[in-house]
């Protein structure tokens, strides 16, 4: 028995399920209020739609890349008055009788720039679409800029970027093994799939432009995505030591304990994460017009709330059905929930006795004779009353 509590979980003699608390109490306090774990059916539905759509978008719509993937010219000029992306399309059919790729504002005031983006032009059809927009827009050809991207650089950088991201995984991959055991690694590796293929989706489902700033950003998120599951599993190790060896509690109820213990510190790195990258986007964005920041930004902001997600609804909440899966922690489950259900069936009993009981000893007091009430109690400061005998 000694040996029991030794090895039994610190946190769990302290555990109180606190539900009658107010959210915020309950999430500051970490008391095991909120049901994670034993939900996770519902957690594995919601997390399996947005893996199926994410991957169906990717493989039907595809992506947007930028023109340093694909290559190609893109024009830029001032934005004078109240210029509109139709008229500035419409200006770019008459003159080469071809739609652009896309066409879009970029900064505000009176730096904001109209972005076209299209195939490689040759230098004839560069001089004639200068003229046709400086003549349209009523500004200077000098004002008109172009720069060319060949497909053979876009072509290197997306093997670069895909070689980037190879290596990453690779290097995550012998981290959680050694770090791990093998189901908490197997948890953490589905987590990060999960990551890839949604913060992927969204990018598709929404059209964000994919540029070399994107594959930056989708690599540091993918790190912080590591770094909360971590977190949450280096508290779940903490709870279940030695968890084996009482009869309080399974796996999955000090795994959910885990969770709650860590929430407030995943939603606060999360908000503190979000705002600098928001501030990012309001002033490099919309008050400098520096549209790689907005790229940079964009897949933080998405990376980071799945990576939330994904350490907290998906990634314990598959721990433990690994774990149950395993002789030892499936038969302790069953141990701990059986003791329970005893428990529970000899405290009914024991009520039903007393009620019982309590109903026979009532019927034998209306039928005895009337006693003698005593004298109640003093009241606390009040005066002694009665004759007092005193020494002689």
């Amino acid at each position: 028995m000694a040996e029991a509590d030794r090895l039994a979980p610190t946190s769990d003699a302290n555990f109180v399920s606190a539900k009658n608390r107010s959210i915020l109490s309950r999430l500051y306090t970490g008391t095991g209020a909120f049901e994670i774990v034993g939900r996770r059916r519902m957690w594995f539905m919601i997390t399996a739609a947005m893996v199926i759509i994410s991957l169906a978008s990717i493989g039907f719509r595809g992506f947007t890349l930028g023109i340093e993937f694909e290559g190609g010219t893109q024009i830029s000029f001032p934005k004078t008055g109240e210029v509109s992306t139709s008229q500035v399309e419409d200006t770019y059919s008459k003159a080469l009788g071809e739609d652009p790729q896309t066409v879009q504002t970029a900064g505000s005031g009176g730096s904001q720039t109209v972005q076209i983006r299209t195939e490689t032009l040759n230098a004839a059809q560069l001089v004639t679409i200068t003229n046709a927009i400086a003549e349209e827009f009523q500004i200077a050809p000098n004002d008109v800029s172009s720069s060319d991207v060949s497909s053979t650089w876009g072509g290197e950088i997306t093997e670069k970027a895909l070689i980037a991201l190879l290596v990453f995984l690779v290097i995550v991959t012998i981290y959680i093994a050694i770090r791990f055991d093998r189901e908490m690694a197997l948890s953490a590796m589905a987590a990060l799939f999960f990551d890839i293929a949604t913060t992927a989706g969204i990018y598709s489902l929404v059209g964000f432009e994919v540029t070399p700033a994107t594959v930056i950003g989708f690599l540091a998120i993918l790190g912080f995505s590591l770094y909360d599951t971590v977190v949450v599993f280096d508290k779940v190790e903490e709870n279940v030591r030695g968890v084996l060896h009482t009869s309080r509690r399974t796996y999955a109820e000090q795994a959910n304990l885990a969770i709650n213990q860590t929430l407030m510190r995943s939603i606060n790195t999360t908000v503190i994460s979000v705002l600098p990258v928001l501030a990012l986007m309001v002033i490099a964005v919309w008050l400098l017009g520096v549209g790689t920041l907005k790229d940079l930004g964009l897949v933080q902001m998405v990376g980071v709330v799945t990576g939330t997600y994904s350490s907290i609804f998906f990634a314990t909440p598959l721990l433990v059905t690994l774990k149950e899966r395993r002789r030892d922690i499936g038969s302790h489950t069953r141990k701990v929930l059986a003791k329970r259900a005893e428990r529970d069936t000899r405290g009914t009993a024991a009520v039903a006795t007393e009620s019982t009981g309590a109903g026979s000893t009532t019927t034998l007091t209306k039928s005895a004779p009337a006693v003698r009430r005593t004298a109640a109690s003093p009241q606390p400061g009040a005066r002694p009353s009665g004759k007092r005998r005193r020494k002689r």
